[in-house]
């Protein structure tokens, strides 16, 4: 019986589209929170919600991608002597307010505009608020779970 010694690359498209579904997933589901929100179910719902989507996808989530890596090692310089689930931990809600923040931002400017400020700021609030659970536990999940895998799925 032959063994194989040499592990096996996975090739880069593959490491690509698993990256490309999980944000997707994530962004998707926040932006449909979001656009509910702000406009409901309307005629307009998905027009609305898919332009909010490809906001997100384009632009927000690679920076999302970005400030994880940044703000993990700002905890980790700071939070040096805490556990590691700790420091994973304040990554994944620092993440979850700063992105969902900036989502919420995004997708409220995309459905409502800034026309009229008081509107503007309640509507993201709400919008804000509403998705908050989902971000937050979406966040911790990858700061505890999904990233340590994925960081070893993407360097084989």
């Amino acid at each position: 019986m032959i063994k194989n010694t040499e592990a096996t690359k996975r090739p880069l498209y593959i490491k690509i589209l698993v990256i490309a579904s999980i944000m997707m997933t994530v962004g998707g589901t926040l932006t449909a929170i979001m656009t509910y929100k702000n406009v409901g179910l309307t005629e307009n719902f998905m027009t609305q919600w898919l332009s909010s989507f490809v906001i997100a996808t384009v632009i927000m989530m690679p920076i999302g991608w970005l400030f994880m890596s940044v703000i993990g090692k700002i905890v980790q310089f700071f939070m040096s002597n805490s556990k590691t689930t700790h420091q994973q931990l304040v990554t994944g809600l620092s993440i979850a307010l700063i992105m969902e923040t900036v989502m919420a931002i995004s997708t409220t400017a995309n459905t409502l505009g800034f026309s009229n400020t008081t509107t503007f700021i309640s509507a993201w609030a709400q919008a804000f608020i509403t998705a908050l659970p989902f971000g937050l536990f979406m966040s911790v999940m990858m700061s505890l779970f999904f990233k340590p895998r994925l960081a070893k799925f993407l360097a084989s």
